[in-house]
């Protein structure tokens, strides 16, 4: 998959895509099969950095309902992670303290077979919720892990794998005035998703050099603009994780407010839109994929995007291919201020339909056209202005609940 594959991302000019299972400079990783998934397959991943200077960032779901992962992360230096072992098979959520010690042992026996600290290991688990993740297994797996690792990602990015089509991932190489640098990845998600995060996790790993502060402002602005912006089924999970890693293997420093900041920033954003486009797109039975913009009011946009995106109306619509504008309207009127007169235009693949509330196109068979293809983007305006937000879904198959009905048997 490249990374530029959906128009919603942009190409750049200081970018090159390499084989997308290559990792930056500094990292290694493994995946392995340790038998806790059903059908068997890879199933735990280790990633590592060999500098000891890494620095890293973190970020997490904002659900009430966490995983033992999750809490045993946000407990490690988050700034200064060197490796992380994530699993796939099982959530590790809603198993009291059984399952945090064994999110503490993963970290305590990753952390001795690496020569790390305990604080320096970040954790993530994705399968089903309320189940026992089995230990020894996953320990087992962690060891076989380590003694795997090696420059490619493949099936490392493989073990994360739940409902997902296929892995996501990708590397890059960077151009900056200072030199260059590697942008790897590692993603997953296909169900249980959200703005604030879904059922995913993603990994991402550069060699260029940076301080803390830096590498956690690059975090914050990339994940604003991409995990955040993603919904499949409105469901907010309850381990979502990102970790990005930054080893300074290529020697290359980035300085605060310069033109390599800027430019690694747009290289990360390219990276990490092109994954979460790639989770919607991967949604449960998914056949296509809409982004709503919505402009205006600044107290607005961002209640109206999400009550579109997420609007199951909407959604069935998408995935028919059917015009059925009426449901953005309806949609949007349920985030709408009672006081506030409803004066939006809506525009659907550049074609204003709507012009302050009113419908100015009638027939609908001449807008089918328009939403057949994979991707199909809306366009509100409300009253105001300020504001503008953007959500990326899915459409709602039958396949979905298909599959979502029989999950756990």
């Amino acid at each position: 998959m490249s990374v530029f594959a959906s128009r919603w991302v942009d190409r750049l000019d200081h970018v090159s895509e390499l084989r997308p299972t290559q990792l930056a400079a500094g990292f290694t990783a493994a995946g392995v099969q340790a038998g806790l998934k059903q059908p068997p397959g890879l199933d735990v991943g280790v990633l590592f950095s060999a500098e000891p200077e890494t620095v890293s960032a973190a970020r997490f779901t904002t659900n009430a309902r966490v995983g033992a992962p999750v809490i045993a992360s946000r407990e490690a230096d988050v700034t200064r992670l060197r490796a992380v072992v994530a699993n796939s098979g099982g959530s590790n959520t809603g198993d009291g303290q059984r399952g945090l010690d064994t999110a503490r042992a993963t970290q305590r026996l990753a952390a001795e077979l690496l020569g790390i600290d305990p604080g320096q290991v970040g954790v993530a688990s994705t399968g089903v919720i309320g189940t026992e993740l089995p230990r020894e297994p996953l320990l087992s797996g962690v060891r076989e892990a380590v003694q795997r690792l090696g420059d490619d990602a493949q099936n490392f990015s493989d073990a994360l794998l739940t409902s997902d089509r296929a892995p996501k991932r990708a590397c890059i190489e960077v151009t900056l005035p200072s030199g260059t640098v590697r942008v790897s990845a590692q993603a997953k998600g296909a169900g249980m998703i959200s703005p604030r995060f879904a059922t995913m996790f993603c990994f991402v790993q550069t060699d260029a050099s940076m301080s803390a502060e830096t590498i956690d402002l690059l975090t914050s602005v990339t994940v604003k603009r991409s995990f955040d912006r993603i919904s499949v089924d409105g469901q907010l999970s309850t381990s979502d994780t990102v970790f990005t890693q930054a080893s300074g293997a290529s020697g290359i420093r980035v300085e605060p407010e310069t033109e390599d900041e800027l430019l690694l920033g747009e290289a990360m954003d390219a990276v990490m839109r092109s994954l979460a486009v790639a989770i919607v797109a991967d949604g449960e039975g998914a056949k296509r994929v809409g982004r709503i913009v919505v402009r205006g009011d600044e107290r607005m946009a961002e209640p109206v995007a999400r009550a579109i995106a997420n609007s199951p109306l909407v959604k069935t619509a998408l995935h028919g291919g059917d015009p059925n504008f009426g449901r953005i309207l309806q949609a949007a009127g349920t985030a709408w201020p009672p006081s506030s007169e409803f004066a939006v235009d809506l525009e659907i693949e550049g074609r204003q339909v709507v012009s302050a509330g009113t419908a100015v196109l009638h027939d609908l068979h001449d807008l089918a056209p328009l939403v057949q293809g994979d991707e199909v983007e809306y366009v509100l305006t409300v009253p105001g202005s300020g504001g503008e937000a953007e959500v990326y879904f899915s459409d709602l198959s039958p396949e979905y609940a298909r599959f979502n009905s029989a999950y756990t048997t």
